[in-house]
C-alpha cells in the first residue's frame, strides 16, 4: 500500500518502520521529528495525496480535528484514515464524520503496548469503524502489532482505551501500594511477587510490569523508570475516562481518585516524564498522614 503517517514521534517512527520493513510505501510528515530513514513531505496534505491509507498519531483531539480539517479534502476517495492517537471519543467520533462527508473510510484505533510495542511490532490496537474500514487496514495491523480488536461503531476504539487504562491506573497504584505496605511490615519483594502473581491478587501491573526493579520480568524498573509508559501519557488518559464519565453520567470512583493521585504524581511533583509505575518508589517514601 501506499501510506502516508503524520505524526512520528516516540510511537509513531517506529510504528512507520515496521511498515516499511514490510515493503510498504510509506511518506512521513511530523513538525517537529525527521528521522533520517523514514521519507519525508514538507506537508500532511503533500504526504496524503494518492495514499491508500493515511496513519495519524497525534497529541490531543484537536490536534485530530485541525489534522483532519487539512487531509479529508485532498485524500483519495475510498481510503482510510488511521487514527492511531489516544483521544476523546467525541473528537474521534468528529473525525469519522469529516471523513464519510468526503467519501473516505475511517477507523479509530489507539494502541496498548508502549514504546518497546511499536518497536517490536507487538502493540494491541482496540479499532472502531465499520467493518469494510477495519477490513482494509487489517494487514497493518498484523505489521504494527500483535492483536487487533474491532470494538464496534466510530468512537469505540477510543472507548476500550480509556477503559482498559482507567483499570491500568488504578491497579498500577494499588500494586504499589501493597508492595510499599509490604516493605513497611518486613515482607520481601521477591516473596512478595511469588505469592501474588500467582494469587487472587494478581495482574499484569504485578505480573507482567511489576513496578520493583529486580523482581518478575524486566521491566521500566529495571532501567531506572525510564518510560516504556510515561507518567504523564497515564495522567492523560485517567483524565479522558473521567471526561467520558461526566459526559454519560458514569459513576467512577476509583477511576476518579487514580486520576487525582497520578495528577499530584506528575503535577506536583514533577514525575511526568517517568514511567507511570515509578508510582513505586514514590509511595514507598511517604507515611500514612
Amino acid at each position: 500500500m501506499k501510506i502516508a503517517f503524520i505524526g512520528l514521534g516516540n510511537m509513531g517512527a517506529p510504528m512507520a518502520r515496521n511498515l516499511i520493513a514490510a515493503g510498504h510505501d510509506v511518506t512521513g510528515c511530523d513538525p517537529v521529528a525527521t528521522p533520517d530513514d523514514i521519507p519525508m513531505a514538507a506537508t500532511n496534505a503533500e504526504a496524503v495525496k494518492g495514499a491508500d491509507v493515511v496513519i495519524t498519531m497525534l497529541p490531543n483531539g484537536d490536534i485530530l480535528s485541525a489534522v483532519s480539517a487539512e487531509i479529508h479534502p485532498v485524500m483519495q476517495k475510498d481510503a482510510v484514515h488511521l487514527d492511531c492517537s489516544t483521544v476523546d471519543v467525541q473528537s474521534a467520533r468528529n473525525a469519522a464524520q469529516s471523513a464519510e462527508k468526503y467519501g473516505l473510510l475511517s477507523v479509530d484505533a489507539p494502541v496498548s503496548g508502549g514504546i518497546g510495542g511499536a518497536t517490536d511490532g507487538t502493540l494491541t490496537f482496540m479499532a472502531g469503524g465499520s467493518d469494510a474500514a477495519f477490513a482494509k487496514v487489517q494487514p497493518l495491523f498484523d505489521i504494527m502489532g500483535q492483536k487487533a480488536v474491532h470494538c464496534g461503531p466510530s468512537g469505540n476504539g477510543q472507548a476500550a482505551k480509556i477503559c482498559n487504562n482507567m483499570i491500568l491506573g488504578a491497579t498500577m497504584i494499588a500494586t504499589c501500594e501493597a508492595i510499599a505496605l509490604a516493605d513497611k511490615l518486613g515482607l520481601g519483594r521477591q516473596e512478595m511477587f511469588d505469592v501474588v502473581s500467582t494469587s487472587s491478587g494478581s495482574s499484569w501491573s504485578m505480573n507482567t510490569y511489576c513496578p520493583a526493579p529486580g523482581i518478575g520480568p524486566k521491566t521500566p524498573a529495571d532501567n531506572a523508570y525510564t518510560p516504556g509508559f510515561a507518567a504523564a501519557l497515564m495522567l492523560k488518559d485517567l483524565r479522558l475516562s473521567q471526561q467520558a464519565a461526566a459526559a454519560v453520567g458514569a459513576d467512577t470512583p476509583m477511576g476518579a481518585r487514580a486520576t487525582e493521585i497520578y495528577a499530584d504524581f506528575v503535577e506536583l511533583h514533577g514525575m511526568g516524564g517517568m514511567d507511570f509505575s515509578a508510582m513505586l518508589p514514590h509511595l514507598a517514601e511517604k507515611s500514612r498522614s
